[in-house]
């Protein structure tokens, strides 16, 4: 069996990136998504969706160095199990977390703050199927 995600979206803040014990990097950023549709009344729709990206090696790296809050970006990876939880006003979520396969990042100097300098890889950067973490 085999299952890929393709998320356009915006990141929520800035990457965070750490080390696992043997030195392996791995980079979180959450991405939103927007659905945007006309009601039966007419009405312009919009449901934002977010989803928790983790990253491994080198494209760890890249998307910690060249990726920055409100940045447009592609992603395409593995939905991980959905994980409950309550929100602070009683209300239950999922959080929906995928393992990221390859990552583009969208947009170009225009965009301002969040643009990639001159030397950021113009395309994605994809793993070996051995250098996934699972």
């Amino acid at each position: 069996m085999y299952q890929k995600l393709i998320l356009v979206g915006r990141l929520g803040r800035d990457p965070e990136m750490r080390y696992t014990q043997d030195g392996t990097p791995v980079t979180s950023f959450n991405v939103a998504t927007d659905r945007r549709w006309k009601d039966q009344s007419g009405q312009q729709q919009q449901r934002t969706t977010w989803f928790r990206v983790t990253a491994w090696r080198k494209q760890a790296e890249l998307a910690n160095q060249y990726l920055s809050k409100g940045r447009m970006v592609l992603v395409e990876g593995e939905l991980n199990e959905p994980k409950p939880y309550q929100r602070n006003d009683g209300t239950y979520a999922a959080s929906l977390d995928v393992t990221a396969i390859n990552i583009r990042f969208l947009g170009g100097r225009e965009e301002g703050a969040g643009a990639p300098h001159e030397d950021a890889p113009a395309g994605g950067v994809t793993l070996e199927d051995e250098e996934i973490p699972f």
